[in-house]
């Protein structure tokens, strides 16, 4: 299985450095746009990475995805900006996700 990062250029530049490939993205059309092709094309794609800011372009999507998808499992991650305070911590995510307080 593959890994996919989505997201801001100087992400996706870093990650091309260490052989993993994606798609620089800078506006919500765009970024559903490579998801859509992510998620049907014919490549085993089993980890998509979404940096934070262009997830927030498409928020919904991206937390409906992250909690429902299994294969490709859809893992939104931090922007080179860095984590934003207002982002959930793991504890809250798996609270939402399965119901289990850590």
């Amino acid at each position: 299985m593959k890994v996919l990062v989505i997201g801001h250029p100087d992400a996706v530049l870093g990650f091309s450095l260490a052989g993993v490939h994606g798609q620089a993205v800078t506006t919500a059309d765009e970024a559903n746009a490579a998801l859509d092709s992510a998620l049907t094309s014919s490549s085993d794609n089993g980890i998509i990475l979404v940096t934070q800011d262009v997830a927030k372009l498409i928020q919904s999507r991206v937390e409906d995805l992250k909690l429902h998808s299994t294969i490709p499992l859809v893992v939104e991650i931090p922007s080179p900006e860095g984590i934003s305070p207002d982002a959930p911590t793991l504890s809250e995510v798996v609270l939402r996700a399965i119901g289990i307080k850590l």
